[in-house]
């Protein structure tokens, strides 16, 4: 018979609130402080037991049994009050169905349509700035991602007053959102202060305004080839049903919930450290400067981007954007020798795993390097996970990419972009790692295929 190893308990719970001051004020230094404690500790969120998963085999039978090990848990049962059943938070019954439907919003020729539109975001973005501009770099990321997702997800020629609605409204629940999952007495959201009252309206003018786009679209019949397109186009194995209005507006939520703070602190990290490494900003600026030539990136250009490719990926390791995963048992189950109860909330931390000696050499420096082919193929599976992995794996994870590679290398082209503040700025997590505000000057630049 296998032996069961006792899980332990993670020090400084309190009374009634477990660890959840700890998971509110200093998250990641939290979960850091518990290596050592063994590859599976008990943490306490509110009222609720959690076993917090630290070692990465075990990570992997978490996110390849996605039967067994189901979404749900401490923080994510509350998102999913506020953001629907869309394909981030659906049980596993239902996520073969939802992923198929999905599938088709991110093919290969909606991803071209939507890296037209990222390009040209981002060039009017840029066109607005000027040598010697200080820049609140986050705070324009996230313009930027909004932007770029309001924009696919409704074309520009559908009315402009809806995608401000989304963009107002979705701003709205990004801010409100981590606390109402971190908040150990779901009480505290009930009461009619102005902060859960605007939360409430935010999130019935989102709904509102998706169910008119989708009544206007399905009215029209006509595939302008944006993801709003796509997911009306979108049919089950019977060929004849698709998504209600409901499951739309579901899907719509969950996408931007999980993709525009994330993807906009990307590219803000991204500058970041850049500004802070100009020898790999040096190597992204040649490459830039022979692919382009000054022009604009297309999707065919992202593969030769490698450079390029290489400063993202090394950026999601450092400041992965699902810095916390959450799931639930659904069986007593063994991970590794530890017995884990039916019912039990598993829970498991990207950023401390990235940012584990045992699991990377010098995780603190920024190396894209580290992702040429020849090295990273040594690293351990599912070290690496910004997106997760497995059947869950994020389906928006090419979008991201793109849309970060593009942003990068758009404003590489004619800009330098220099922290005017001293210091390393530490990641702030809410649903995702953002670094708060980064103001940045403005350098120009010529490529020196124009100098």
């Amino acid at each position: 018979m296998d032996a069961t190893s006792e899980i332990g308990i993670a020090p400084g719970g309190l009374p009634f609130l477990g660890h959840a001051l700890q998971m509110l004020r200093r998250p990641l230094d939290f979960v850091a402080s518990l290596r050592g404690q063994g590859d599976v500790v008990k943490i306490r969120v509110g009222a609720e037991w959690a076993y917090l998963v630290r070692h990465p085999d075990l990570v992997r039978q978490v996110l390849t049994d996605i039967f067994t090990f189901d979404k749900g848990g401490a923080l994510f049962d509350k998102a999913k009050q506020i953001v629907g059943n869309g394909l981030s938070t659906c049980p596993a019954s239902d996520h073969l169905r939802q992923r198929r439907l999905l599938q088709p919003a991110f093919s290969r020729e909606r991803l071209e349509n939507y890296a037209a539109t990222m390009s040209e975001v981002t060039r009017e973005m840029v066109d607005a700035w000027q040598p010697g501009d200080i820049v609140d770099v986050h705070k324009a990321m996230g313009k930027l991602a909004l932007s770029i997702a309001t924009q696919t997800l409704v074309s520009t020629s559908a009315v402009s007053a809806s995608q401000e609605t989304l963009k107002d409204s979705i701003q709205v629940l990004l801010d409100g959102i981590y606390w109402r999952m971190i908040a150990p007495f779901e009480l505290l959201q009930k009461i009619p202060t102005r902060h859960n009252r605007e939360f409430a309206l935010a999130q019935q003018r989102m709904g509102a305004v998706v169910d008119q786009m989708a009544e206007e679209y399905r009215k029209s019949g006509v595939d302008r080839g944006d993801l709003l397109s796509a997911l009306l186009a979108a049919r089950d194995t019977d060929g004849t049903t698709g998504m209600t209005n409901a499951e739309i507006r579901d899907q719509v939520l969950t996408l931007f919930l999980a993709g525009v703070e994330s993807n906009g602190a990307a590219m803000a990290w991204a500058f970041y450290l850049l500004g802070r490494h100009p020898e790999v900003e040096r190597q992204l600026h040649a490459e830039v400067d022979e692919v382009l030539g000054g022009r604009v990136p297309s999707f065919a250009d992202i593969p030769k981007l490698a450079v390029t490719h290489r400063i993202v990926q090394e950026t999601l390791r450092l400041y992965p954007p699902i810095w916390m995963v959450s799931r639930r048992t659904t069986a007593a189950v063994k991970l590794g020798s530890c017995a884990i109860p039916a019912g039990a909330g598993i829970l498991f931390s990207a950023y401390a795993m990235h940012h584990d000696p045992d699991l990377f050499d010098e995780p603190e420096r920024f190396d894209p390097d580290r992702w040429l082919p020849e090295r990273a193929r040594s690293l351990p599976r599912e070290a690496m996970l910004p997106f997760s992995s497995g059947k869950r794996k994020c389906i928006g994870e090419a979008f991201s990419v793109i849309e970060a590679t593009i942003a990068v290398a758009t404003v590489a082209r004619r800009f330098r972009l220099r922290s005017v503040r001293a210091g390393t700025i530490k990641g702030i997590p809410r649903v995702t790692l953002i670094p708060g505000p980064l103001p940045m000057r403005v350098e120009g630049r010529k490529p020196k295929t124009m100098a």
